[in-house]
């Protein structure tokens, strides 16, 4: 090795230690974790306790970066205490690692909606082994390594500093990791008058999608479809796509609609939100807006590049709230996005704006 080599080899700083603080009832789990945890030169176990109150308590005292949490807890369960957690945790990410974590399952997605960063199920005694071991290491370095230099907490940017968006006719909207909590957000925000056709492309597995159309027809007080293929956009509904496939527009002489697809996207996502933003921008042009919200890599910022192109307005969570600034931060580092906020207020700024009457209001560029 060459003296140059070895100064270059000193010079590249090494990862920061991030602390995990396990919340598990079972004193079996605990002791694994932490073994399978501190046998890293990554993340150190800054704590493990059984109960919720105990982890609230732990947490007023000391600062972690990530929450390893159990759902089936005695007293408070994990569920009914995520968010006060999540406040407490101060930006530590919340791991949800727990049986009742399964792909698919209720407590999963409910778990995602609070805003859980990610899930894992916690294999039963005597299972998993160095499988487990390698997963939960791998899942732990991607939430860390998603904001790799968190800002400090910062007051909201105040909403009037922003002009209203020029008008638009159809809201897309494109998530991953961290999404469904900035979504039920968003969606929450905006009053029940509101009709203008909204689109949802989120990062799940298929047997999310029925309940997840069935969660946000709940959120936001408006029917809530699971994308077919020749499905008509139609104004008060939200249509999301599949988890098996792109959700594209198509023109029609009156209107739009969905088409599916599965090709290999640039994000290598499926479904992605590119492709879902690139139709949008070849339909309605500037009449269409873009959201981009909490998420993993980069998926959509192909797609805002066609809408801003194309005239339209997209829209990205700011980096304070968001649980990984990848997806909104690569649109808001390339200068495409027209404002940066707290979904709350992306959902205020949303519902300022009404879709002109008129041909505009069929949904198709002129």
């Amino acid at each position: 090795m060459t003296l140059a080599t070895h100064n270059r080899i000193e010079a590249e700083p090494a990862p920061s230690i991030a602390s995990v603080l396990i919340v598990d009832d079972s004193i079996v789990a605990r002791a694994a974790f932490g073994r399978i945890i501190d046998a890293t030169a990554r993340f150190v176990v800054a704590g493990a306790v059984g109960t919720v109150a105990a982890a609230l308590d732990f947490l007023d005292r000391h600062r972690v970066e990530i929450v390893l949490l159990d759902l089936e807890l005695p007293g408070t369960d994990g569920l009914t205490g995520l968010p006060d957690l999540i406040a407490a945790g101060q930006g530590a990410k919340v791991f949800v690692v727990s049986a009742a974590a399964g792909e698919g399952a209720v407590a999963t997605l409910q778990a995602l909606a609070l805003g859980a960063a990610d899930t894992l199920v916690k294999p039963g005694l005597g299972a998993g082994g160095r499988r487990f071991s390698d997963v939960l290491i791998e899942r732990l370095e991607r939430l860390v390594d998603a904001n790799p230099d968190p800002l400090p907490a910062a007051p909201p940017r105040a909403e009037h500093a922003h002009p209203p968006l020029p008008p638009f006719d159809i809201v897309a909207i494109g998530a991953s990791t961290g999404g469904i909590h900035a979504l039920s957000a968003l969606l929450r925000a905006l009053p029940a008058t509101f009709d203008v056709p909204i689109l949802v492309t989120q990062h799940l597995p298929a047997s999310f999608m029925p309940y997840f159309a069935a969660q946000l027809a709940l959120l936001a007080g408006r029917p809530c479809d699971v994308a077919e293929n020749h499905m008509r956009v139609r104004p008060g509904r939200i249509v999301i796509a599949p988890g098996h496939a792109h959700m594209r527009l198509a023109k029609m002489d009156d209107g739009a609609s969905i088409r599916l697809t599965s090709e290999a996207s640039a994000s290598g996502c499926l479904p992605s939100v590119d492709p879902m933003f690139a139709s949008l921008a070849e339909v309605y042009g500037k009449r269409g807006l873009g959201v981009v919200l909490s998420g993993m890599g980069r998926d959509g910022a192909i797609g805002a590049r066609a809408l801003t192109a194309a005239g339209a307005s997209v829209v990205v969570q700011d980096r304070r709230t968001s649980v990984v600034w990848g997806m909104p931060g690569a649109v808001a580092n390339s200068g495409g996005a027209t404002a940066v906020l707290p979904p709350d207020a992306i959902g205020r700024l949303i519902a300022l704006q009404r879709s002109a009457p008129g041909a505009a209001t069929l949904g198709v560029a002129r």
